[in-house]
């Protein structure tokens, strides 16, 4: 993965997550370009690159999260003065990609914000997305531009095969969900269950219903997501009170806004595993929390967009390696 012979590629971070950036850089052998990324007094944002990038093939990386209409500005402005210094591609690098949850009109009068991101991202100059795990794989048709989507599932389900469990049963926490379960239930060769949930009539408590066999089953819970952790925490009770055994839960962003630490943290949940596509405050890291870093995702995906191979050829290496070790 050494690129300290291709001179031409720039690696570039934005402030929201400059430890993935370290982390990407070190895997391809490569130093950050510098940058100055400060805020005048009313608020506003300037950026100054600080090293010539002209003609270069530039990774700016930058998830919009931690505040993701602050985040987002910054990385139109990095990608607006990269294209202004001549850059031979600029690639956004997101991976968390915000407002990806607002890809249609659910109701009328609203807006499809994915897509004004996406208009926003291609207007600025970017000649290429990066992202991982987008909430909905539709937003790739959003853009005009290329956008690679990758998968850190292998990344949660290495971890769960670690661990050596036996009788398994991988449970989605919503019927949204299943196609994410099936391709995790693929990889550890073991059964699906479902959580459906309703309510019986207005104004009436959501009741939760487990579609499947769980008694006396260890149970994975996946999402792309945990939020607010409404969701994932009373799947999990529902499970429990199904005559579950021991309960994991696997998301790969870990927004986790408002009350959803707390629910993780008083949850029937033995573990709960996150990947570090956003950055987990030391104050929002629970006991029961492990983190996985996607850096040598990004890395190999930037080498092979660098060098222009194919990115399926990732996938093929990630998905021999869990065969190999299941």
């Amino acid at each position: 993965m050494n690129m300290s012979h291709a001179p031409n590629l720039k690696l570039i971070s934005g402030t929201r997550h400059p430890e993935l950036a370290k982390e990407v850089a070190n895997a391809l052998g490569v130093k950050l370009t510098e940058t100055s990324i400060s805020k005048f007094a009313d608020g506003e944002i300037h950026t100054k690159i600080e090293e010539s990038i002209r003609g270069d093939d530039v990774f700016v990386i930058q998830p919009t999260s931690c505040d993701v209409n602050e985040a987002l500005m910054e990385l139109l402005i990095m990608i607006d003065a990269l294209k202004r210094a001549s850059a031979g591609r600029i690639t956004a690098v997101i991976p968390y990609y915000g407002y990806a949850r607002q890809d249609r009109k659910a109701t009328s009068r609203e807006p499809i914000s994915a897509k004004l991101v996406a208009n926003l991202l291609e207007k600025s100059g970017a000649d290429r997305v990066l992202v991982i795990d987008l909430h909905a794989a539709q937003v790739q048709g959003f853009f005009d531009i290329p956008v690679d989507n990758l998968d850190a599932l292998p990344i949660l389900v290495r971890h769960m095969m670690d661990k050596s469990l036996t009788d398994v049963t991988i449970v989605s926490p919503d019927v949204g969900g299943v196609k994410r379960a099936r391709a995790m239930a693929k990889l550890l060769c073991a059964p699906i269950a479902i959580i459906d949930k309703r309510r019986t009539h207005a104004n009436c408590a959501e009741v939760m219903n487990v579609i499947g066999e769980v008694a006396g089953k260890d149970c994975i819970l996946i999402d792309d997501m945990i939020d607010t952790a409404g969701t994932i925490t009373e799947a999990a009770k529902a499970l429990k009170e199904g005559g579950a055994g021991r309960i994991f839960a696997c998301a790969v962003h870990s927004v986790l806004s408002g009350p959803g630490l707390e629910r993780l943290t008083s949850s029937v949940i033995e573990e709960v595993v996150f990947t570090n596509t956003i950055p987990i405050a030391k104050n929002k890291m629970a006991k029961n929390m492990t983190v996985l870093s996607v850096a040598p995702l990004l890395a190999k995906a930037i080498r092979c967009i660098h060098v222009h191979v194919s990115i399926s050829t990732l996938f093929d290496e990630i998905l021999n390696d869990n065969c190999t070790r299941g």
